[in-house]
């Protein structure tokens, strides 16, 4: 795309002339932080919930594994349905979708139909991202523009941050119901802006073309095969045959996909978007934040209980560390650039701060003093939030306004995509570099043995309950042993997640090499 055509691809939008941008601007950002809420939050409902309606652990997890898989299989299908019918439809159609379904699960009788509702409020969360960030792009602009993004990155923050917190207390107040209830309340108070919202945008007729059902469709299905190997791949093993065929059905239907798309008048993905560099380097920013910050996020609360010996809570008050620069950084960003500061360069600074974050976090040890690792868990932070929000603003200035929530859709897509993925490798990498140790060192200890099944149990943090199956004379030394090799694969594991930050720090700069400003403005 040219820098011409970029230029006019975000047309200003006076401040005084739009009734109803507050309220919407507060409608979208509602919206936007039940649904991090909700992604972060539900696992904890989980002992609850299997014990009273008496699921087993693959239903059960289902319960989590059906809306991330929803959410990313129809991110981008929004976004292109957004462009055809309405931002504001769209938008409203997923916030009554995702409602509904909250009800549905709130009222749930068993598992199966609880999962079911979990998949349907993953379809309108998709639509409330895309969605959400096309109609800020539009109703938005200039500095405002940056300060509504910003927000928009900062409540998706605090919407994972505190998303367990809120969960447990519901969950312990008053039944893992609520968790369920409180998301249906606050998209009914989001459906009820929507004709302010819809006040707000300037044009939002949609271009009236007719929806790409087959690339739809394709689509869907692709991004299910993928999502359902990711998913299935630590359980079943990533060589096995289940898992394989489904990266290989994957691959073939996102040929039929490409094929199909070149050949539509009005595609669900039109192509030549992804010809724009610099928009593509902007949309790897996420992948990179999801492997620098999303694995840490994810997997360091077991490390501090399994290793560091310390309890769930205290576990939980370190992770503010973690957390706490995605809930200041963004705002940070937008005033930074405000004052002049390069958003370029902000970015190129978020990616560094993964980077350095990843391999400062190999200071964490047994017996490490919290004050040691409390500054590389800050810059942790600071990697995710410095680009939270503002990448986004960035990337959808560089579309023509009419793709505007195609491209929310894609990057939306990429971003939760990785989050699944690098969730998934961190996992399957620490569970093989830990199984490798167990296996070489268990010899050593008296009666100990079953090292794949004390492995298992050892990857997800449960210590004791692996030396207890293992069958040891010496349980302490072992459990000693357990945690020391525990200790060592997260230290593996950190350098694999740095090294993939920096080759995607090298792949952004590449792709945003040359570009200015004044084209992502």
């Amino acid at each position: 795309m040219s820098t011409q055509t970029t230029s006019s691809a975000a047309p200003p939008v006076q401040a005084e002339g739009q009734p109803g941008r507050t309220l919407t601007l507060a409608a979208v950002l509602l919206a936007v932080f039940v649904v991090p809420m909700s992604i972060s939050g539900t696992a904890v409902a989980l002992p609850d919930i299997g014990a009273d309606t008496h699921a087993g652990l693959a239903p059960l997890q289902w319960v989590v594994n059906a809306f991330n898989v929803a959410f990313a299989c129809f991110t981008l299908v929004w976004g292109s349905v957004a462009d055809i019918v309405g931002r504001v439809k769209a938008f409203a159609a997923g916030a009554a979708v995702y409602a509904v379904a909250s009800l549905a699960s709130a009222v749930a009788t068993n598992v199966l139909w609880l999962d079911a509702a979990r998949a349907l409020a993953g379809i309108g969360g998709a639509a409330i991202f895309s969605c959400g960030a096309a109609i800020l792009s539009t109703v938005f602009d200039g500095p405002a523009r940056a300060k509504a993004f910003a927000l928009f990155g900062t409540v998706a923050g605090v919407g994972v941050a505190i998303g367990p917190s809120l969960a447990g207390a519901l969950v312990q107040g008053l039944g893992w119901r609520w968790v369920f209830a409180v998301h249906a309340v606050a998209l009914l108070l989001v459906l009820l802006a929507v004709p302010a919202i819809a006040k707000a945008m300037p044009a939002d007729g949609g271009s009236g073309a007719r929806i790409d059902l087959p690339g739809s469709a394709l689509f869907v299905v692709a991004m299910v095969l993928l999502t359902t190997a990711i998913v299935q791949g630590s359980q079943w093993g990533w060589g096995s045959a289940g898992v394989l065929g489904l990266f290989a059905g994957a691959i073939v239907v996102l040929v039929a996909f490409a094929v199909v798309e070149n050949r539509r008048e009005h595609p669900m993905l039109d192509l030549s978007v992804l010809r724009n560099r610099r928009f593509v380097g902007l949309c790897l920013v996420p992948v990179a934040a999801s492997f620098g910050f999303v694995t840490m996020l994810t997997y360091l609360p077991s490390y501090l209980t399994a290793v560091t010996g310390r309890t769930t809570g205290a576990a939980g008050l370190i992770m503010l560390l973690l957390t706490a620069p995605v809930l200041v950084c963004p705002m940070l960003a937008a005033k930074l650039v405000g004052r002049g500061v390069s958003a370029l360069v902000l970015i190129y600074v978020s990616l560094g701060c993964l980077v350095v974050g990843d391999l400062a976090l190999t200071l964490f040890s047994p017996d490490v003093k919290l004050l040691v690792v409390a500054l590389p868990m800050l810059v942790t932070g600071a990697g995710m939030g410095l680009s939270a929000g503002l990448v986004d603003g960035q990337a959808l200035a560089l579309v023509d306004p009419a793709k505007a929530g195609m491209a929310a859709g894609f990057l939306n897509t990429l971003r939760l995509g990785s989050e699944a993925v690098a969730v998934a490798v961190y996992g399957s990498a620490l569970a093989t570099a830990l199984g490798n140790r167990i296996k070489d060192g268990i010899g050593a200890h008296p009666g100990a043995s079953h090292a794949d099944q004390v492995a298992n149990q050892a990857a997800g943090g449960d210590l004791d309950r692996a030396t207890e199956l293992s069958g040891a004379t010496d349980t302490k030394g072992f459990t000693h042993f357990l945690a020391q090799s525990y200790d060592s694969a997260f230290h593996s594991v950190l350098w694999g997640l740095a090294a993939v930050c920096l080759v995607l720090c090298v792949v952004v700069a590449a792709l945003l090499r040359g570009s200015s400003d004044k084209t992502t403005a």
